[in-house]
C-alpha cells in the first residue's frame, strides 16, 4: 500500500468525545457533532484521538467509540479512530477491532511515557503492520506521546506495507517541512496545527489537515483548507491569523486545549461537556476569557452568550 491506495484528502475534524452527566459517552451528541461537521464540508472525521480523550477510555470503550464513528458518518466521508497503546499487542488488537468494524484506516501514535530508540519505535510500527489489514496513518505528537517520528524516521516508515499517511503534529514547522519533503512522494501528510499554519502546508502540497478547532470553529477550520487550495489568498491568511489566535486564547490564562475545546461547543450552544479526570472542566475566570476573546473573535455573537459557571 501507498499513498495511491486511499484517497484521504481535505479537512478532516478531531472529534471529542461527548459524556453525559453519568461520565458514558454522550451517543446522541457524538453523532450530532459529526453530522455538523459533514455539513460543513469536512471530509473525514478522527475520533479517539488526542482531542477525543483516548487516554481515558477503557478498552471497551475505544471500541464502541470505533462503531458509533462509523455509524455517525453515514458513509459520507473518511473514518479514521485512534488505536495507539504502549504495547504492539494492545495496538493490534484494537487495530484490528478497527477494520472488523469498517473503519477506514487507523491514527497510530508511537508508544507514551518510555523513552524509545528510533530503532525500537520502527519494530514497533513495523509489527503493527505486518499484523493488521487496515491502512495505517503515523500520528506524530512528541508534546504527548514523548517519542517523536522525526523526518529520518517517517521515511523508514514509509516503506511498511499498510503506512499510507502521517499526521504531523509536531508543532514545529521545520520538522513539519521535512517530513513533507521526505515522504509526500510515498504516502499522505496531513498537518495537525492546522490553525498554527495550515495555508503554508497546503499551499506546499500537504493532503490535508486534521485539527480540533472545526468542532467549534465550522465551516471556518474547513474554508483555511478550502481558500488556500482555491488560491483566495486574502481569505486564507485571514482564517489563518483566527486559527492562531484561538490556539492562543485556548492554550493560556490556566486553559489547556481539550477542556477549553469542550467549553467552546457549551458557550456556542453545541454539546462538549466535561472533560474526564484528570483534566478538569473550565470555571470562573479561565472561562469568562474563552468566552470574551470568542466574542472578540467574532465566533461568538454577544448577543448569545450565556453566563459563564
Amino acid at each position: 500500500m501507498n499513498r495511491e491506495s486511499i484517497d484521504w484528502r481535505g479537512p478532516m475534524v478531531a472529534v471529542i468525545t461527548p459524556f453525559d452527566r453519568d461520565g458514558n459517552i454522550d451517543e446522541a451528541n457524538f453523532s450530532s457533532n459529526v453530522r455538523r461537521m459533514f455539513d460543513n464540508r469536512a471530509t473525514g472525521i478522527v475520533v479517539g484521538g488526542c482531542t477525543g480523550e483516548f487516554w481515558a477510555l477503557s478498552h471497551d470503550e475505544r471500541c464502541h467509540l470505533f462503531q458509533l464513528g462509523v455509524k455517525s458518518a453515514e458513509g459520507r466521508g473518511t473514518v479514521i479512530v485512534g488505536t495507539g497503546a504502549v504495547t504492539v499487542e494492545e495496538t493490534i488488537q484494537l487495530t484490528s477491532e478497527a477494520e472488523r468494524t469498517g473503519c477506514n484506516g487507523a491514527l497510530i501514535l508511537p508508544p507514551y511515557f518510555v523513552q524509545l530508540t528510533e530503532d525500537q519505535l520502527f519494530h514497533h510500527y513495523k509489527n503493527i503492520s505486518a499484523a493488521v489489514n487496515i491502512p495505517i496513518m503515523l500520528y506524530n505528537i512528541p508534546g504527548n506521546a514523548v517519542n517523536a517520528i522525526t523526518p529520518a524516521l517517517a521515511a523508514r516508515l514509509a516503506d511498511l506495507d499498510r503506512v499510507v499517511a502521517i499526521k504531523e503534529s509536531s508543532g514545529d514547522w521545520n520538522n513539519f517541512y521535512a517530513t513533507l519533503v521526505m515522504v509526500k512522494d510515498n504516502i499522505r501528510v496531513f498537518c495537525g496545527p492546522s490553525s498554527l499554519y495550515g495555508a503554508p502546508a497546503v499551499s506546499l502540497g500537504a493532503d490535508g489537515t486534521i485539527d480540533c478547532f472545526p468542532n467549534i470553529w465550522a465551516p471556518g477550520g474547513m474554508d483555511l483548507y478550502y481558500s488556500t487550495l482555491e488560491g483566495r489568498t486574502a481569505e486564507s491568511q485571514n482564517l489563518q491569523a483566527t486559527g492562531q489566535k484561538l490556539t492562543e486564547l485556548f492554550t493560556s490564562g490556566g486553559r489547556s486545549l481539550y477542556p477549553a475545546t469542550k467549553a467552546a461547543m457549551d458557550l456556542l450552544g453545541y454539546f462538549g461537556g466535561n472533560p474526564r479526570s484528570p483534566l478538569m472542566p473550565l470555571k470562573g475566570q479561565v472561562l469568562k476569557e474563552l468566552q470574551n476573546g470568542l466574542v472578540t473573535l467574532g465566533i461568538l455573537n454577544e448577543e448569545q452568550k450565556p453566563m459563564p459557571k
